[in-house]
C-alpha cells in the first residue's frame, strides 16, 4: 500500500502498479482543483482479501482523520459501489473512469450531488493517456523521477475463471501510438531514465485500434522516435501474445530491457485450462528458451497462484518445477482466494492450510532461483539506474545495493560483488 499527499489531501493506493500510476494522476487532479482535507482511497478487488483490506483502510483513514472527507474509488468501488457508499465513513464513491478525469475533481462536482458517481465501465470504449508533468507531476515518493509508468492500455476482454478485474476495468482499449510517443518524449524531457509501458492486459494493445497493430509495433515506434530514451520496459504481459515484432525488439534492441514479467499463474496444463488461460506449460517454457537463446541475459518475473481449486499434489509439483525449469528469479506468489462472482469460486476448493504451505514452497523455490541468479553475476559489471531508495536497478530487474549510491535518477556502472540475502551487492565503478 502506498500513500501520497498533496495540499493536505492524501491518496492511499492498494493493489497493482496501474493503480499506483492512476493515483499519481488523481493526486495531480486534486492538487490542481484545490481539494483540501480529503483522503482518496484507490481500492483493489483482485481477491476477497483485497476488498477486505480496502474497507479496513477506509475505516482507518476516518479514525485517524475524523475531519477529512473520505472518497473511495478503484476496482472494488467500481464493482460494488453501494457497499462502500453504505459505510458511514465514506463521503463519495467515484468510478475507475471518473477518477481519471480532471473535471471529476471540481469541488462542486466531486462533493455535491449524488454520493455515488460510478458509470457503467463496460460502456467505455476509449482510453486516454494521463500525462504526469508540470503541475501534475508524480509524487517524488511514488515515481521518484527515475522510472515512469505510462498507461497505454486499459480493460480486458478475457475471462480467466479466477479474475473479477474485467468488471472493474471494462473492455480492452488502447492509447493510440502517436499519443504514447508524445508522452514518452515528455517523460524523457522531465528527466526519467526509464519508461515502463503498463496496462491491465498490455499484450492486447492495439487490437481495438484501426488496423489492429500489435504491441511490437508500438515498442518499435517508441524506440525509433524517442532515441533519447535510455530504457524501455514492459509491465506484466501474457505469454500467449508475444508477437514477432515484439520478440524482435526484445531480443535485438539494447534499450529494450532483457526482462519480462509473465502472467503465468500456474505450471500445470489442467490447472491452466481450468483457469481459462491461453497458454500451456510448454508454451511458456518454449517462449523463455527462445528469448534466452536470442539474448542470453534475459530474465523473467512471473505471477503464480498457489492452491487453485482442484489442484492436487502432482499439479502443484508441475507449478513448483516450472520455476526452476524456466528460471524465474522475480516471482510473485498469491495464495488462492476465492472471489465472489467468478467461476473458480464455485470449483472444489483446496484447504486453506494446504494453500498456505504451497505458497510458502513456491516462494522458497523462487528465492532459490533469485539467489542463484544474483550469485551467477558476481564480478560482472553492468549499468544501474538508481532509485530514491538508494538501490540501483539493472536492466534485467536485479536490484543492487551499494555503499555510496548516486542521486536518484542517475545511471552508473556497478561492479557486482555478492548477495546479502535480499539484494545483489556491489560498488560504483568509473567508466
Amino acid at each position: 500500500m502506498d500513500e501520497s499527499e498533496t495540499n493536505s489531501s492524501k491518496v492511499i493506493t492498494l493493489g497493482c502498479r496501474l493503480n499506483a500510476y492512476e493515483s499519481d494522476v488523481m493526486a495531480g487532479h486534486a492538487r490542481d482543483a484545490g481539494i483540501k482535507n480529503a483522503i482518496f482511497i484507490n481500492t483493489c478487488a483482485v481477491t476477497n482479501e483485497a476488498v477486505r483490506q480496502s474497507r479496513y483502510e477506509v475505516r482507518k483513514a476516518k479514525k485517524n482523520n475524523p475531519d477529512a472527507r473520505i472518497i473511495v474509488t478503484g476496482c472494488a468501488a467500481q464493482i460494488d459501489p453501494k457497499m462502500f457508499a453504505n459505510m458511514p465513513e465514506v463521503d463519495r464513491v467515484i468510478g475507475n473512469e471518473e477518477k481519471m478525469h480532471a473535471t471529476s475533481f471540481d469541488p462542486e462536482h466531486l462533493l455535491g450531488g449524488a454520493k455515488i458517481k460510478v458509470n457503467d465501465i463496460m460502456s467505455v470504449r476509449e482510453t486516454a493517456p494521463q500525462l504526469i508533468s508540470g503541475g501534475n507531476r508524480p509524487d517524488e515518493k511514488s515515481q521518484s523521477r527515475t522510472r515512469a509508468f505510462l498507461q497505454v492500455q486499459n480493460g480486458c476482454d478475457h475471462r480467466c475463471t479466477f479474475c473479477i478485474i474485467p468488471y472493474g476495468r471494462g473492455v480492452a482499449r488502447s492509447v493510440p501510438a502517436g499519443e504514447v510517443v508524445a508522452h514518452v518524449k515528455s517523460l524523457v524531457d522531465q528527466g526519467f531514465g526509464e519508461v515502463v509501458l503498463t496496462g491491465v492486459d498490455l499484450s492486447s494493445w492495439g487490437q481495438d485500434l484501426p488496423g489492429a497493430p500489435p504491441l511490437g509495433d508500438l515498442v518499435r515506434r517508441v524506440l525509433k522516435l524517442v532515441p533519447e530514451l535510455r530504457r524501455l520496459r514492459l509491465s506484466s504481459i501474457d505469454p500467449a501474445e508475444i508477437d514477432e515484432a515484439l520478440f524482435e525488439a526484445l531480443t535485438t534492441q539494447t534499450r529494450m530491457t532483457p526482462y519480462l514479467h509473465l502472467s503465468l499463474q500456474a505450471g500445470d496444463d489442467m490447472i491452466l485450462k481450468r483457469m481459462k488461460r491461453r497458454h500451456s506449460r510448454q508454451d511458456a517454457i518454449d517462449l523463455c528458451q527462445r528469448l534466452q537463446a536470442a539474448r542470453p541475459e534475459f530474465t523473467f518475473g512471473a505471477d503464480m497462484i498457489a492452491g487453485f481449486p482442484t489442484e492436487d499434489e502432482s499439479m502443484f509439483e508441475n507449478s513448483r518445477k516450472i520455476i526452476s525449469e524456466i528460471g524465474i528469479p522475480w516471482l510473485h506468489v498469491f495464495p488462492y482466494s476465492a472471489r465472489e462472482g467468478t467461476p473458480a469460486a464455485k470449483m472444489p476448493a483446496v484447504k486453506g492450510n494446504i494453500i498456505k504451505e504451497r505458497a510458502r514452497i513456491l516462494r522458497q523455490a523462487g528465492e532459490t532461483v533469485k539467489r542463484d541468479h544474483i550469485l551467477s553475476r558476481q564480478n560482472q559489471q553492468d549499468l544501474a539506474l538508481f532509485e530514491a531508495t538508494g538501490l540501483g536497478r539493472l536492466a534485467d530487474f536485479t536490484l543492487v545495493k551499494v555503499d555510496n549510491p548516486p542521486v536518484a535518477g542517475a545511471f552508473a556502472n556497478v561492479q557486482l560483488t555478492g548477495y546479502d540475502g535480499e539484494h545483489a551487492t556491489g560498488r560504483v565503478v568509473n567508466g
